[in-house]
């Protein structure tokens, strides 16, 4: 038996806009392209992250306690200040109270959250220790 992640599917109101943010900011490539789906990747084949149009759109409310972020993504970056000059120009916004140690929080768009993860990571494999058999 086999199961892998194939990708992450990020609901927004406009799935065109929303990829063309993150494709230029990753540097990924549109390999598919319909008003209500497209999907990222960085060669073709690799399915990588996704998006969806959702009707009616309800943006995530984050730092609100009342209704939790659901997900986010978390970008590890080698040069923060010039990914996040990136991010801001492509419309991201600061999240109020990110943190500058470790990771800064940002809002893209349409309001999801993502985090610039900088510094040495932890692990160089983050598999490693983690037990799949059970």
């Amino acid at each position: 038996m086999r199961a892998e992640l194939e990708k992450p599917v990020i609901d927004c109101p406009d799935p065109r806009g929303l990829a063309a943010f993150y494709a230029r900011l990753l540097r990924l490539r549109v390999l598919e392209n319909a008003p209500d789906w497209v999907v990222l990747g960085r060669k073709e084949g690799m399915r990588e992250l996704a998006f969806q149009r959702v009707e009616p759109w309800v943006p995530p409310t984050w730092p609100d306690p009342d209704q939790p972020q659901q997900m986010h993504l978390d970008i590890r970056v080698d040069d923060v200040d010039a990914v996040e000059a990136l991010a801001l120009s492509l419309g991201a916004r600061r999240a109020p109270g990110s943190p500058e140690v470790g990771y800064r929080v940002f809002l893209d768009p349409v309001g999801h959250p993502f985090c610039l993860v900088h510094g040495s990571a932890p692990v160089d494999d983050p598999r490693i220790g983690f037990d799949t058999s059970r």
